[in-house]
């Protein structure tokens, strides 16, 4: 993004923004000078902060792919960044091609932008989409989905949040409330989907991990609160209760790498750990 010259309206360059650092992470290009540093920092001492962001990223293929077999025709995805390096769009095509329609949505200006540029180009405009939304305000974020056509909210959706839910969600401006509104905003979105649709997120977990990837996160957690987002960390009930009282897939809430391997492909990035925990991302899918 260095030839661009000016950063799209409403684009916050005075501090790192969570989706751009993780396009970093990603190897992506869609960041500025200051994510690029903030991601070298972190980096630097903690390189496996790459290989976890793949993992995740590997997860999300393999869930688009398993759901799809099951029959889904539509996915909404939440805090999406930008649709690049294999997303949903591209790896539905490659199970039911011309079928899937996608809905991505972010708060992050240059994630829209530049995944309306990337669906142009490489998408469908009568079934794929990019919306820029708040998740904190569900109702108006659906009805949003609702009003491009491509998503038919009546239907079975498969909605994905994927490591966005341990980015601490406050309350609107003007609200006196400090709580992290993650627990009761997935409720709602769960109250929105129709029947037959599924849930699928990844959370990190600084139980059940290595002691040194625990004071890895504990880290990571200052340095995140003081110059990008504070961050929230959850157990595995914690995490398992996201899903409410949707059916959980088979095989339960567990570490990413260990979530259906089988639908991995060739195209897919390798990433290896000495334990799956060292993965740090707990998650799921569950159908209403």
């Amino acid at each position: 993004m260095d030839d661009e010259p000016f950063p799209p309206p409403g684009v916050d360059l005075s501090r790192p923004s969570v989706a751009r650092v993780y396009d970093y992470y990603l190897g992506g290009t869609t960041n500025w000078e200051i994510d690029r540093q903030f991601g070298e920092r972190v980096l630097e001492d903690y390189p496996v902060i790459r290989s976890i962001a793949h993992a995740n990223r590997m997860f999300l293929r393999r869930v688009v792919r398993h759901l799809v077999r099951r029959g889904i025709r539509q996915f909404v995805d939440i805090g999406s960044g930008v649709p690049t390096m294999g997303h949903a769009h591209e790896v539905a095509e490659q199970v039911a091609p011309g079928e899937v329609k996608v809905a991505y949505v972010d708060h992050e200006p240059v994630a829209v932008a530049h995944a309306n540029s990337l669906l142009r180009e490489h998408g469908d405009p009568n079934r794929h989409v990019a919306i820029h939304a708040d998740m904190r305000d569900p109702e108006r974020l659906w009805s949003r989905i609702a009003d491009t056509g491509v998503i038919d909210v009546n239907e079975p959706i498969a909605l994905l949040l994927m490591a966005v839910l341990h980015i601490q969600q406050p309350p609107a401006p003007g609200s006196d409330s400090t709580d992290d509104l993650g627990p009761s905003l997935v409720a709602t979105y769960r109250d929105l989907l129709a029947p037959g649709s599924y849930l699928s997120l990844s959370h990190v977990t600084d139980k059940e991990i290595p002691p040194h990837h625990a004071a890895m996160l504990a880290n990571l957690k200052r340095l995140y609160e003081n110059s990008v987002s504070p961050a929230i960390f959850r157990n595995r009930q914690e995490i398992t209760d996201l899903f409410g009282d949707f059916t959980i897939l088979e095989p339960g809430v567990t570490w990413t790498p260990l979530w259906h391997p089988e639908e991995a492909n060739e195209n897919d990035h390798t990433v290896s750990f000495d334990s799956p925990s060292e993965s740090l991302l707990l998650a799921g899918a569950a159908r209403k």
